[in-house]
């Protein structure tokens, strides 16, 4: 993106601010994002003077799958709240507006990032593996259908953050990314804590978002994880990998 086309910085404000402003701010929009599958607009979110860029799904705007149920920006929202409750911290704020221009969708804080960075090229950087495995060990949890190289950002304090995390939970395997690097390590113990905080019931916080199935199929993975916790290796004969794969 030119440099004269970005959004400004975002304002520093905390984690709660941010989702206070997402749920109870104005929503203009601003621009349909290119190269999305589904509806995706960025747009500005303002309260009083304080405004700040966020990325808008609505519900309306997803093309249905002949693999997948609908519902993915309530899936966007159940990502970060897993995020949360996990101690992974990885999906930047969402919230699920009822209200917005074109009716109820997920509103993700924007991340200024450098786009130039993606997955294959923060590998080259052995000082971001872990927090790059911190994000794999989520996909396995949540089971991520669509982890492209490119929906890793990389911001401006140098923090690695999870976007476009809608085609997850699903109740049966779908695991499908571009992060098999870290194949057959053992898992990190911020990885395992999460799938510890799964057994413990840590994941009720995401019952209203997610069919019961897919809630049971949490459970299911991260005690899987726990019996053996390594990195799976991909499984060539069952689509591992998501196209495109940037």
């Amino acid at each position: 993106m030119p440099e004269d086309e970005r959004p400004p910085a975002s304002p520093d404000l905390t984690s709660e601010a941010w989702l206070d402003l997402l749920r109870e701010g104005e929503v203009e929009l601003e621009g349909r994002m290119p190269w999305s599958s589904n509806a995706t607009f960025l747009v500005t979110v303002s309260s009083g003077e304080l405004a700040a860029r966020a990325i808008y799904k609505p519900a309306k705007g997803e093309r249905p799958l002949w693999d997948f149920p609908g519902g993915l920006c309530r899936r966007e929202v159940a990502a970060y709240l897993a995020s949360v409750v996990l101690g992974l911290d990885v999906v930047p704020e969402t919230v699920l507006r009822p209200e917005a221009p074109y009716g109820e969708g997920s509103l993700q804080r924007f991340v200024d990032a450098d786009y130039a960075e993606h997955y294959f090229s923060l590998m080259g950087e052995p000082g971001r593996h872990a927090a790059l495995r911190r994000i794999a060990g989520f996909d396995l949890l949540v089971n991520n259908a669509d982890r492209k190289g490119g929906h890793l950002l990389l911001d401006a304090g140098g923090r690695i953050w999870a976007i476009d995390n809608g085609l997850c939970f699903h109740p049966r395997p779908k695991l499908r990314t571009v992060m098999w690097d870290f194949a057959g390590e053992h898992l990190p113990a911020d990885v395992v804590a999460a799938c510890e905080a799964v057994l413990a019931g840590a994941a009720d916080a995401l019952a209203e978002l997610l069919a019961p199935e897919e809630c049971a199929a949490m459970w299911r993975r991260a005690e899987l994880l726990l019996a053996e916790p390594v990195f799976p290796e991909p499984d060539l004969e069952d689509r591992p990998y998501p196209w495109p794969l940037v």
